[in-house]
């Protein structure tokens, strides 16, 4: 006998005297009265907190105007030096109208080699979460498939300001469909070995730049 057949006898023998059209009362089993935030803050302070925790997590964070933010993304993959930068297919094209890198596009038919030529990668984002410096991708438009932000060394990532900013984890939630494919990113991709030293890189990108676009200016975003 195998353990699955084990833990599923034990199951059964558990819920032996349970009817088969018993109601599942999982909501009265599960309590809902943990807090929505932790304290209170104004809009500029929540866009603060996850500026901090961001840049507590390794994430290189910056501030920019919509009108500013072509340039403020010509000079990121400037310093970069990328020559070739992915673009998803419902990327703003006016944010990298400034930019000099070629354009790669997102395609099923890319290979891991292909997308690992590519020097950086821009998208946007659904939601950034304050309290954890989270941001969370799920795979609209602007974003592309998951794989896009895994492969290339270099991810930026822009976030509207105070739009797709949230103070919690329960904040995000709310906005996000759970049949997307959701990606939450705290800081660039890294693990730990038994001797707790520190690797970046290994499973994603070796550098994340959070771009934090405030309102302001008339650049055309279409």
């Amino acid at each position: 006998m195998s353990s699955r057949d084990r833990i599923l006898g034990r199951v059964r023998r558990a819920l032996a005297d349970v009817p088969k059209d018993a109601p599942v009362a999982y909501e009265d089993a599960v309590g809902r009265g943990y807090l929505r935030e932790h304290g209170s803050r104004s809009v500029a302070e929540t866009v603060d907190l996850l500026a901090e925790n961001l840049a507590d997590y390794r994430a290189v964070v910056h501030r920019t105007t919509r009108a500013e933010l072509p340039t403020t993304l010509m000079r990121l993959l400037a310093e970069r030096g990328a020559r070739a930068v992915l673009v998803p297919p419902g990327l703003p094209p006016g944010w990298l109208a400034e930019a000099d890198p070629v354009r790669v596009h997102d395609r099923a038919a890319s290979t891991p080699q292909e997308l690992d030529r590519v020097d950086s990668v821009v998208t946007g984002c659904a939601v950034a979460v304050a309290e954890t410096g989270t941001i969370v991708l799920d795979g609209s438009p602007d974003q592309g498939r998951r794989r896009i932000t895994l492969v290339p060394d270099h991810h930026i990532c822009v976030v509207r300001v105070p739009d797709q900013v949230v103070a919690s984890v329960p904040q995000a939630l709310e906005r996000l469909a759970p049949a997307r494919p959701l990606t939450w990113i705290s800081g660039p991709s890294a693990t730990s070995d038994i001797e707790l030293d520190r690797v970046e890189g290994v499973h994603g990108p070796r550098t994340l730049e959070v771009v934090l676009m405030h309102p302001g200016g008339d650049a055309d975003e279409r």
